[in-house]
């Protein structure tokens, strides 16, 4: 089955539309449960169909393990059977990865993400090899997660056709930008893409990901709901209108600092959260810098 194919979010291996989840504190830091099950229930509402947990977004460096394991249990009972969980297991660490593999399958989750190895910089045979090694480890379907402006790596158009040939290797994260890479390999594999950029969303759905990765749906699920729907449909101009919209709370969560601090920023405003406490090294947004959101996101259509 082409990986461009119109097809119902059922038939794919994480749906259409997920979200990169946040994990919520409270204000000493600690886990909130109660707050991520709250923010799982209305994105699934909102109509995702996986939340993509313990990931960049829900400050996975700076969650342990154990961490994690909760975090996974608590959003499979908020979600019941309405939605995919697929977490993040990644790191530098081979082993390390294999090992949050197998407590992930073990928790229950859907699926695994598996970011590029950071920091270690390893050549794409060490790359191709911590991944098949991850996905060997476990029988769950792993979304391959390329962003090398965090990792300092690419994978390469070759690794990733490469990848393609392993039974769970099904999808891809795309926060590259490699509009030509990613379209070579659309066009040379089964592997489905999932846009990990808000900016490029649109893009990506027009030269054929199944769906999106997104952080700005922690606000804008509907929204993007709709400009995936229009795409499917081959409603180009009603997919453009919806993006077009969106380019201000684009900007103001993805482009102004980090993006875990601007959408708890967001979620606090909004009232979906009641604490946008961050662990360090991350800081909470300034006065100033959320006096900008709210202007964004009213802009934006997003807010009254």
């Amino acid at each position: 089955m082409s990986s461009s194919a119109p097809s119902a979010s059922a038939a794919l291996p994480f749906g259409r539309l997920t979200t990169a989840m946040i994990t919520p504190f409270r204000p000493d830091g600690s886990l909130d449960l109660d707050a991520a099950q709250k923010v799982a229930t209305k994105l699934v509402d909102q109509g995702n169909d996986a939340l993509v947990i313990n990931g960049t977004t829900g400050e996975a460096p700076t969650t342990t393990d154990e961490e994690k394991v909760r975090l996974i249990h608590a959003t499979l009972e908020a979600v019941g059977d309405r939605a995919k969980v697929v977490t993040g297991v990644g790191s530098n660490n081979t082993a390390h990865s294999v090992e949050c593999a197998k407590a992930a399958e073990a928790a229950g989750a859907h699926g695994l993400l598996v970011v590029t190895p950071y920091y270690n910089k390893p050549p794409q045979e060490g790359i191709k090899l911590h991944f098949t090694t991850v996905a060997d480890a476990t029988g769950l379907p792993v979304m391959v997660y390329d962003i090398p402006g965090r990792t300092g790596v690419p994978i390469t158009t070759e690794t990733l056709l490469a990848l393609a040939e392993h039974p769970r290797i099904v999808a891809v994260k795309d926060a590259k930008g490699d509009i030509a890479g990613t379209t070579k390999v659309l066009a040379n594999s089964d592997l489905f893409y999932y846009c990990g950029a808000d900016e490029l969303n649109l893009a990506w759905l027009s030269i054929g990901a199944v769906g999106l990765a997104s952080v700005v749906a922690h606000v804008a699920g509907p929204q993007y709901r709709e400009m995936i729907d229009a795409v499917v449909a081959g409603d180009l101009a009603t997919a453009q209108q919806i993006d077009r919209r969106l380019v201000p709370a684009v900007e103001a969560i993805m482009m102004r600092t980090q993006g875990a601090i601007m959408v708890k920023a967001a979620l606090k405003l909004t009232g979906v959260i009641e604490h946008g406490t961050l662990r360090s090294p991350l800081v909470e947004a300034s006065a100033e810098q959320v006096d900008w959101l709210a202007t964004d996101l009213k802009t934006a259509g997003l807010t009254a």
